[in-house]
C-alpha cells in the first residue's frame, strides 16, 4: 500500500515537468503591475506581476535585467516576456522573465525620462558651463570618421577660421558598444590636455540610433570634461541628455563649428577697427598729457618755486614756537612730578627709615637705661627692707635680747617640758652653746 504515496520532492518533481514540456508555458507573454520590488544592484531580481484578481511572483537574472534601459518602479504597468516553472524547495510556481518593456510608454522612452529626472536632482543640468575659447588653436571632434559630421565640421571650421588645427577621435555613435567608446575618446581628448575646444556629435536618426549620447556614462563623462563640449546630436527637434549636459548645444555639425571657431575675415576687421581706435586714443592721450604737461610748466612750481617754501616755512615757525611751549610745559609738569617723587621718595627711602629707628632706638635704650635704674634701686630698697625684716624676725636677733632655745642630745628643739628625754641638753646663747645636765623637771600645772 505504501508504493502508492508519492512523497512531496516526487510530486514537486512531476509537476515542475509539466510546466516545462507545456507549449503554452514555454514562452508566456504577461502584462501586469510590479509589486514588491526593491532594486538589488548587480544581482539577480525578485518581485510579483499582478493585477486586480491575481498575483504571480517573478524573477528576473542579473544578464536578462542588464539589458533592459529602464528601471522598473514599484506601481509601473509592465509588459514581460518569459516561460513558467516551479521552484521545487518551496513547490511554488513562478515566471521568469527574460524581456521587460513599460506598457503604453516605448523602453527607451520610460528610461530617457528616468535618466533625465535622475541627473536633474543631482543638479547636472544646472552647473555653471564652461566658457568656449574665442580663438581656439585646437578642436577636438569625437564622432564617426565616416560620417558626414566630421566633413562637414572640417568645411565649416576651414571657410570660417583656417588656423585652427581640427583633430578627429573616431568613435562608434550607433549600437550597444557606442556608449563606451564615446567616453573612452572624451577621456583621450582630456588625458592630451592641450586642446581648446571638444565637439561630440553625430547626424539625425531614430531614438535608437541616438541612444549611446542618452547613456548616463557619457552623460558624466562630457561633466566631467576639462574642455568646453559642444554637443550636436541628430536634428534641432532631437534632444538628447548629452545635450542637456553639454556646456553649449549645437543644433547642426555645421553650427557646432560656427560656435566653436570665428569668422576670420570678421576677426581681421575687428583687429582693424581696434588697432583704429588704439591709435586714435593713444594720440588723444599724447595731447591730453602734452596739454597737461604745458600747464604744469607755466604753474608756480616752475615759474616761482620759492613760493612753495614760503608757506611751508611759516607753517614750521609756527610749529616750532608751539613745539617749544609745549616743551617748557612737559619740562616744568615734568619737574614738578619729580620733586613730589623726590619727596615721596624721602619719606619712604632706608636712610630716613634707618635714622628715625636709631632715633627711636637711642630713646628706647634711654628709657631702658632709667628704667633699668629704678628697677635696681626698688629692688635695692626692698631687699633692704627684707633683710630689715628678717632681721627683726632672725632667732639670733631675739638671743641677743637674751633669749635662748634647747636641743636635746640628738638636735632636736625643745619646745616644752614634755619633749625632754634625756638628761642632757644643750642650751644656746647668743654667744655660745652651755651643755647641761637636767636633774629635775617641774612641769607647769593647769589650772
Amino acid at each position: 500500500m505504501t508504493n502508492d504515496y508519492l512523497t512531496v520532492s516526487a510530486l514537486t518533481k512531476y509537476i515542475k515537468r509539466k510546466f516545462d514540456v507545456d507549449p503554452y508555458l514555454s514562452k508566456v507573454y504577461l502584462t501586469g503591475e510590479i509589486s514588491n520590488f526593491r532594486l538589488r544592484p548587480n544581482a539577480h531580481q525578485y518581485f510579483s506581476l499582478k493585477d486586480d484578481n491575481a498575483k504571480i511572483s517573478a524573477i528576473m537574472f542579473k544578464s536578462a535585467f542588464n539589458r533592459i534601459k529602464f528601471t522598473p518602479e514599484e506601481g509601473m504597468k509592465v509588459l514581460v516576456v518569459g516561460h513558467i516553472s516551479v521552484y521545487e524547495p518551496t513547490g511554488s510556481y513562478q515566471i521568469y522573465v527574460e524581456q521587460m518593456e513599460p506598457d503604453g510608454v516605448g523602453q527607451l522612452y520610460q528610461a530617457y525620462e528616468q535618466l533625465k529626472k535622475k541627473l536633474s536632482s543631482e543638479g547636472l543640468f544646472t552647473l555653471p558651463k564652461k566658457p568656449l575659447v574665442k580663438f581656439p588653436k585646437r578642436i577636438a571632434v569625437v564622432t564617426s570618421p565616416s560620417g558626414a559630421v566630421i566633413r562637414d565640421i572640417i568645411t565649416t571650421v576651414r571657410r570660417r577660421y583656417p588656423i585652427a588645427q581640427i583633430v578627429l577621435f573616431p568613435a562608434l555613435v550607433q549600437g550597444t558598444e557606442a556608449s563606451a567608446d564615446i567616453v573612452r575618446q572624451i577621456e583621450r581628448v582630456n588625458q592630451i590636455g592641450n586642446f581648446d575646444t571638444l565637439i561630440v556629435g553625430r547626424g539625425g536618426g531614430s531614438i535608437e540610433d541616438l541612444w549611446p549620447f542618452n547613456e548616463e556614462i557619457v552623460a558624466r563623462a562630457i561633466v566631467s570634461s576639462e574642455v568646453p563640449v559642444i554637443s550636436s546630436v541628430g536634428h534641432e527637434t532631437d534632444t538628447t541628455i548629452a545635450d542637456l549636459v553639454a556646456d553649449v548645444r549645437a543644433a547642426t555639425p555645421t553650427a557646432a563649428a560656427e560656435l566653436a571657431v570665428p569668422r576670420l575675415d570678421q576677426v581681421l576687421v575687428d583687429l582693424k577697427t581696434t588697432q583704429n581706435r588704439v591709435i586714435n586714443a593713444a594720440y588723444q592721450v599724447i595731447q591730453e598729457d602734452k596739454l597737461r604737461l604745458k600747464r604744469l610748466q607755466q604753474s608756480t612750481v616752475f615759474t616761482s618755486p620759492q613760493r612753495i617754501y614760503e608757506t611751508f616755512s611759516q607753517r614750521l615757525d609756527l610749529l616750532s614756537q608751539r613745539l617749544y611751549n609745549q616743551a617748557d610745559k612737559i619740562t616744568g609738569k615734568r619737574k614738578e612730578q619729580f620733586a613730589d617723587l623726590k619727596m615721596r621718595l624721602r619719606l619712604v627711602a632706608p636712610t630716613y627709615t634707618i635714622k628715625e629707628q636709631q632715633q627711636r632706638l637711642t630713646t628706647l635704650q634711654s628709657r631702658l637705661g632709667r628704667s633699668t635704674t629704678q628697677n635696681l634701686k626698688n629692688i635695692r630698697q626692698h631687699y633692704q627692707m627684707l633683710v630689715g625684716s628678717l632681721d627683726h624676725l632672725s632667732p639670733l636677733k631675739i638671743l641677743s635680747r637674751g633669749y635662748t632655745y634647747t636641743t636635746d642630745d640628738k638636735g632636736r628643739f625643745v619646745k616644752r617640758v614634755s619633749d625632754l628625754n634625756s638628761q642632757t641638753i644643750d642650751v644656746h646663747f647668743s654667744d655660745g652653746t652651755v651643755h647641761a645636765s637636767v636633774n629635775d623637771i617641774h612641769p607647769k600645772k593647769e589650772n
